[in-house]
């Protein structure tokens, strides 16, 4: 019987534990304005990326139409989308940047 008990016990921690949070996708999509440079030092400045990578990911963002910069935790994600947004505003850009859980 305390076998039992033991068994349900640990069948109750296992079950209530708490799951790790759901990450999110940050993507940059294309627009017919915003200057490829631009696009690279975004990606340099807020996702952290070589130069090589950017211009990959400036490039697939021009010819696919979206690119994924990073995947984060929500309230990270969320940063950086806020940081880009801002910045290209600031620049009188519409780069548009989102993000979606993976």
């Amino acid at each position: 019987m305390a076998t039992k008990t033991i068994e349900r016990s640990l069948a109750e921690i296992e079950s209530n534990k708490a799951k790790p949070p759901p990450l999110f996708k940050v993507l940059l999509l294309n627009d017919d304005f915003t200057p490829m440079e631009f696009v690279v030092q975004i990606l340099q400045q807020f996702f952290g990326k070589s130069r090589e990578i950017a211009m990959q990911l400036m490039l697939q963002v021009h010819h696919q139409g979206s690119a994924v910069c990073g995947i984060y935790p929500r309230d990270v994600a969320e940063t950086k989308v806020l940081q880009v947004t801002d910045t290209a505003r600031k620049a009188q850009h519409p780069l548009q940047c989102m993000m979606e859980e993976t």
